[in-house]
């Protein structure tokens, strides 16, 4: 088949080599000049099934998103009764995405593996629990792993030390949470690599060029600078832009952009020692902030601000990652060298992706991963692939169609 992507984000260079390999003839439209440039760029970089799909979770699921404005007032109220929701069908959801996620990073390990990238990784999580009350609340969440038969240990301040020796012995740390299934993989170096991969694969990549209109049928077509290309089927892969994209074919999907932040500094080395800072990834339970190693340097990751723009940084969030990074790894970072980064991630109020036919003829979707899109993207990709060749899945997509949404 002759299949468009619009979205060259890591969900859509996924969907581009999946599609390639099973022999398709891709095209991905995207209207930055590079693949990776918008919620891929600098993301935290975590891959932890554990801290996506068992939420409320950890603190990272219970963070309530900023509002930008009333014009989000809904969204984040419908947002959060699904997040309390914990049992019944919302608590199969979850098991379900949790699954997903595993899947995600089971694909993007062999993956990785079988074309030998060379990409800035690292293994093992910890979650980091500061007093007595973070433990408390991060007991049922821990329950909740055993019962799904999540892989952790949850370990003593002196245990946890023990897997990060760089922790400031200053810090207070009643416990730390370790998933060693979990890791860190650099998001953008993957979406470059995986790429190049699939332009061999014969993917062409339309850079620059935004997808102005949809139009479904038999064939279906994208209109790109004023003028409708035709191909077999379209998959949409954008952010929440693709909202309005789709809204003109009746599909009313309430995608909301969820703003966060990044700064990404070198670490120091000192002599006899070596380089400073975190041997992988770590999260701070009560700020629900991330820190990753990233190669020579580190990531501090955190935030969600729902609607507004990439125009204006949020200086209290950013404060709160300087705030943690110093707390954990003081004098590690080369500060005076740091990179600062906004971006949107597209989420739905459910939290879930929304994977698979569209309805309208000829238009195929695979959007709204939110904050655990760079764990669920290879397995999502994966599933609209084999949808899309009309073939049964390995992976459990059920109730990730837009049928839940009516």
């Amino acid at each position: 088949m002759r299949v468009a992507i619009v979205g060259a984000g890591i969900v859509g260079v996924f969907s581009a080599y999946e599609l390639a390999a099973d022999g398709h003839e891709v095209t991905v439209f995207e209207r930055a000049d590079a693949v990776a440039a918008g919620a891929s760029f600098a993301s935290g970089s975590v891959v932890a099934p554990a801290l996506v799909g068992t939420g409320p979770t950890l603190g990272l699921d219970e963070l309530a998103p900023r509002l930008a404005g009333l014009g989000y007032a809904g969204w984040a109220w419908r947002q959060r009764r699904a997040a309390r929701a914990a049992g019944g069908r919302a608590g199969e959801a979850r098991t379900r995405l949790l699954r997903l996620a595993e899947a995600g990073r089971d694909r993007l390990h062999a993956l990785h593996a079988e074309l030998r990238l060379d990409i800035e990784r690292a293994d093992g999580v910890l979650v980091l629990l500061r007093r007595d009350p973070d433990l408390k609340r991060a007991r049922a969440a821990i329950k909740r792993l055993a019962e799904l038969g999540v892989a952790f240990e949850l370990l003593d301040a002196a245990r946890a030390r023990e897997h990060e020796p760089g922790l400031d012995e200053a810090a207070p740390l009643r416990a730390a949470l370790r998933l060693p299934a979990g890791g860190v993989v650099n998001c953008r170096q993957f979406a470059h690599a995986l790429r190049s991969h699939a332009q061999r694969l014969g993917v062409r990549w339309e850079l620059g060029h935004a997808v102005r209109a949809l139009r479904a049928g038999t064939p279906p077509a994208v209109v790109v600078d004023d003028a409708p290309r035709s191909f077999d089927a379209i998959v949409v892969a954008a952010g929440a832009e693709a909202a309005e994209l789709l809204a003109p074919l009746g599909l009313r999907i309430a995608l909301a952009p969820v703003w966060g932040h990044a700064i990404t500094a070198p670490l120091r080395e000192v002599d006899g020692i070596g380089l400073l800072g975190p041997r992988a990834a770590l999260v701070d339970e009560r700020h629900a902030v991330t820190i990753a190693r990233l190669g020579r340097r580190v990531r501090v990751a955190g935030g969600a601000e729902l609607g507004g723009g990439a125009e204006a940084m949020r200086d209290a969030t950013l404060a709160t990652l300087y705030a943690v990074l110093h707390d954990w790894f003081p004098g590690a970072a080369q500060l005076a060298q740091v990179q600062r980064w906004k971006g949107a991630r597209a989420m739905l109020p459910d939290g879930l992706p929304l994977v698979g036919p569209a309805g309208p003829a000829g238009i195929w979707l695979n959007l709204g991963h939110g904050g655990g899109g760079w764990t669920l993207a290879a397995a999502t990709a994966r599933l609209l692939a084999d949808g899309l060749g009309g073939r049964a899945s390995a992976i459990d997509g059920r109730g990730l169609g837009v049928e839940r949404l009516r």
